[in-house]
């Protein structure tokens, strides 16, 4: 099942998702009506990401293995609805795009075994970690406002370990890989960031990208699909 969420001339409500409406209640939202709004399936209180996750991704840009699970966060702020436009940060002249698998915490919780992750899960979805590329260090990079597109929806039941990806600029085909070439599995990475924190619901935890994540201009469309989820599409606005 997938679920996403829009907002109504009668409020948000969240429903079934099948690429085209959402239904709730037995009413069929039509995402072509001008009156819908395709919503971030969810508001996270944070987002913890995952960094340099893919063997691919640092051999292409001759990274250090960090040998383990490395991470960083995105506030709430971060997030940004589908189909809506990414401002452009009036503080870079370079902005990058890196289309992540990410999941959706369901249930408040810590020291997580790792058998025991689908059980705190609620479903999985797709995060543009979108990268100031200028910027010196990576919270100034990766953690502003409108820097973490999310969507279309949550898919309830899908394998994360084994998802085709694709990223298209433009139509252009960027980024092809399969989750199952990350360096430490969906499971993983929860369970390690569950032995820190208290994970709460809606808490996303995204997995990092896989080989050539890179900079995209204004005006561009980005479409990021994962096989089973979706298609998260955005178009990165002009500096003021």
């Amino acid at each position: 099942m997938r679920t996403a969420r829009v907002r109504t001339p009668d409020g948000v409500v969240t429903g079934e998702y099948d690429d085209e409406s959402v239904t709730a209640d037995g009413e069929t939202h039509d995402l072509a009506d001008g009156d819908v709004e395709l919503l971030a399936p969810v508001e996270p209180p944070v987002f913890y990401c995952a960094a340099r996750n893919y063997g691919s991704y640092i051999e292409e840009n001759e990274f250090e293995d960090p040998g383990g699970v490395e991470f960083f966060l995105k506030p709430p702020v971060s997030v940004h609805p589908p189909e809506a436009t990414i401002p452009y940060p009036s503080f870079s002249g370079e902005i990058g795009y890196a289309g992540e698998l990410a999941a959706v915490i369901g249930t408040e919780c810590r020291d997580v075994p790792r058998d025991e992750v689908a059980d705190v899960v609620r479903g999985y979805t797709i995060m543009n970690d979108v990268d100031a590329k200028d910027q010196p260090r990576i919270s100034m990079r990766k953690a502003f406002d409108a820097a973490a597109p999310l969507g279309p929806c949550i898919a309830t039941d899908v394998d994360p370990t084994d998802l085709d990806i694709e990223t298209r600029i433009e139509g252009e085909l960027r980024q092809q890989a399969n989750t199952g070439e990350m360096n430490h599995p969906p499971d993983e990475v929860i369970s390690f960031l569950s032995e820190r924190f208290t994970l709460r619901p809606g808490d996303v935890i995204a997995f990092g990208s896989p080989a050539n994540p890179g900079p995209f201009e204004p005006g561009d469309e980005i479409a990021v699909t994962y096989e089973g989820i979706g298609t998260l599409r955005n178009t990165l606005g002009s500096p003021e």
